[in-house]
């Protein structure tokens, strides 16, 4: 586990542990939850891990290495899982829509202060 991670951890922060299709793990932070029509939905901003830290090219097209899209930040739909614990899934195309609005709508108030 990368050095940031634990930090984050000590420090109260929610590192979400995705894991794709072949069992590659990629770390999240957990930026904030938006309430959209009685469901939370997270803001995940990725952190690095120690095979990142390590990564250190730049990237451009064509590239190669497959983590272009890994440095995006996204929105996930928390429910609770059988274990009790939450689960992070991929909004409905609506669910993406009314919660990216929730979102503008929160910067466009916090740049009016």
């Amino acid at each position: 586990m990368a050095d940031e991670v634990k930090e984050a951890l000590e420090d109260d922060e929610i590192i979400v542990v995705m894991t794709d299709d072949e069992g590659n793990e990629y770390y999240y932070r957990q930026e904030m939850i938006l309430p959209v029509n009685g469901e939370n939905f997270a803001l995940l901003v990725p952190t690095a891990s120690d095979e990142e830290v390590e990564h250190n090219h730049e990237h451009g097209d064509g590239c190669g290495c497959g983590c272009e899209d890994e440095d995006e930040a996204f929105f996930a739909k928390i429910v609770p899982g059988e274990d009790g614990e939450d689960e992070y899934i991929e909004p409905t195309d609506e669910e993406f829509d009314a919660v990216c609005a929730a979102y503008d709508a929160l910067v466009d108030e916090e740049d009016k202060d």
